[in-house]
């Protein structure tokens, strides 16, 4: 059983759910594998590993940045005699609320490293993005500077934060799209409706554990209701709603079997406030309660 990591244990302010700290780890001296509720950005800043990812390994080096979502388990590791520097970025997905980019207008700018490579799950770790030269001189100087303004905490520090990463997350992203096109692969041919559904299935599956509404996805991805549920049944057979919930009892599952957690618990974790209903919903999805699918597996 991996070991499961909460935000509390980092994050001190949930009107500013951010932390970030750098990190040196050898062969004596790695993480336990492990799972966690928040979004972690990795930057390697030098040194090489072994990335250990949902079971499969996976060489990283200096350069190399990815994000870890909530619920990933992950670790490294390393072999004798080597050493990773790594730079740990954690936040919560409403440090940089949707509404705020879709007013600023760059949402769009930040699909590629952001929503783009977690589309084709086949293709998780096989598309990291290694950055060098200037892309790796302003991503390093960048996230130095936000280590710089958490750990002094001066005035407006958070108001800071959160517009340097949106700055980095838009750098990153425009890294992404031109390594795509150097490293002369092939990528994946959505079409317009396609990309849309997949760009909102990635939204459900980062907020999950929040309160999602038809009306907010709707202003976000600029659509219609009718439309919205009509090409989301065409793509995927149901409703966003019944995706919301298989997304959240597919969470719950690993929960269950994952950590020692109450059910009542779970439920909360998951997005539902009501554990009868939450129960309900489990049993009718799996087939049997919480406690039983527990008990069985």
């Amino acid at each position: 059983m991996e070991r499961q990591l909460h935000s509390s244990q980092f994050i001190k302010e949930q009107s500013f759910p951010f932390w970030i700290r750098r990190f040196f780890h050898d062969h004596d001296h790695v993480p336990l594998l492990h799972g966690h509720d928040f979004v972690e950005l990795v930057y390697v800043v030098r040194g090489e590993a072994q990335h250990v990812f949902a079971g499969n390994h996976y060489e990283i080096r200096a350069g190399d940045v990815f994000i870890i979502n909530p619920g990933e388990v992950h670790t490294y590791s390393i072999q004798p005699g080597k050493e990773i520097e790594i730079i740990n970025c954690l936040f919560l997905s409403d440090l940089i609320q949707g509404n705020w980019l879709l007013e600023l207008g760059i949402s769009q700018s930040m699909d590629y490293f952001y929503v783009h490579p977690f589309l084709d799950k086949r293709e998780r770790f096989h598309r990291r993005l290694n950055l060098n030269g200037q892309d790796a001189t302003r991503t390093l100087l960048l996230l130095e500077t936000i280590i710089n303004e958490f750990d002094s905490k001066y005035s407006g520090f958070e108001s800071l934060i959160r517009l340097q990463m949106v700055e980095l997350l838009i750098l990153l992203s425009r890294a992404y799209q031109q390594a795509e096109g150097q490293c002369g692969r092939e990528p994946v041919r959505w079409n317009s409706k396609q990309l849309l559904v997949r760009r909102i299935y990635g939204y459900l599956e980062r907020y999950y554990d929040k309160k999602v509404s038809i009306p907010v996805l709707c202003e976000l991805f600029t659509i219609s209701p009718r439309q919205l549920n009509r090409v989301f049944k065409e793509a995927l057979g149901m409703t966003v709603v019944n995706m919301i919930h298989q997304i959240r009892i597919e969470r719950a599952k690993h929960l269950l079997l994952e950590t020692d957690e109450k059910v009542i618990t779970i439920a909360g974790k998951v997005g539902y406030e009501d554990p009868a209903f939450f129960s309900r919903l489990f049993h009718r999805q799996v087939g049997c309660s919480p406690g039983k699918y527990r008990e069985l597996s």
